[in-house]
């Protein structure tokens, strides 16, 4: 893993939220709108934590494996790579590079267990043929930068490390997943926007620790509209809508 984030691939792969914004053509020709398209990457988060969970692997790995299956789309169709499939071979090629290997037959084995349906009938040659697919899309770019790293020690020289504002900003650095902004935003300001979150709603005036960080506030707060404007519009998503949605990919 490259130890600076200016100098990773990463920092040099980050996108303008329009160029994030896009539907690729082959999707648009069966009538994926951008909302059907946001609705599939955030919902593709459930059944990735619950392989996740299965195979006994850290929030660390599926943040990865969300942050390649997101990448991936900025460059491929859903048409052509099933997010079905997508989802748990991100979670494959996370566990490499994040040191944490799941062997692949024991991914299979947990999503014939975990789904009953045709949809999810892979095999171990259906994850390890996607694995090379996906790489090739990727250009090899692995290294993936998370809030998770800086998180502990802004929250430590805030004087909110405590049990519950820890626990609060951890979930909220969860959440930002089932957005783009990993692949739009520094990840430090990502868990600064958080923590700025955090302290608002529990009501604690930080400023003049924020100003001392010499960030830019603007981008911070950005940031955690976006966070906001999520939970609000989420609370409204029905499990029909998120179907309807992954319908339209039906061949």
């Amino acid at each position: 893993m490259a130890a600076n984030f200016w100098t990773s691939s990463h920092f040099k792969q980050l996108f303008d939220q329009e160029e994030v914004d896009v539907v690729h053509p082959l999707d648009k020709e069966k009538g994926i709108t951008l909302e059907d398209f946001k609705l599939i990457k955030m919902h593709m988060l459930i059944p990735i934590c619950k392989l996740a969970q299965s195979v006994k692997v850290r929030q660390r790995v599926v943040a990865t494996a969300v942050t390649y299956m997101r990448r991936l789309y900025t460059r491929r169709s859903m048409s052509e790579y099933d997010p079905r499939l997508v989802g748990p071979t991100c979670l494959y090629l996370a566990s490499k590079a994040e040191e944490s290997t799941v062997q692949a037959r024991l991914l299979v084995y947990y999503i014939k267990k975990i789904y009953s349906d045709d949809k999810h009938r892979y095999e171990i040659k259906d994850i390890l043929e996607m694995e090379m697919k996906i790489l090739e899309a990727l250009n090899y770019y692995l290294v993936v930068f998370h809030p998770y790293r800086s998180l502990p020690q802004f929250l430590q020289d805030a004087g909110m490390n405590d049990i519950g504002m820890t626990q609060l900003t951890w979930g909220l650095v969860n959440d930002t997943y089932k957005m783009d902004l990993i692949l739009i935003h520094p990840p430090h300001l990502i868990a600064l926007a958080c923590i700025y979150t955090a302290s608002v709603y529990r009501e604690k005036d930080k400023t003049a620790w924020f100003e001392e960080l010499r960030v830019d506030m603007n981008v911070v707060k950005n940031i955690a509209m976006e966070i906001l404007d999520f939970y609000e519009s989420h609370r409204l998503i029905t499990d029909e809508r998120v179907a309807a949605a992954f319908n339209k990919l039906k061949p």
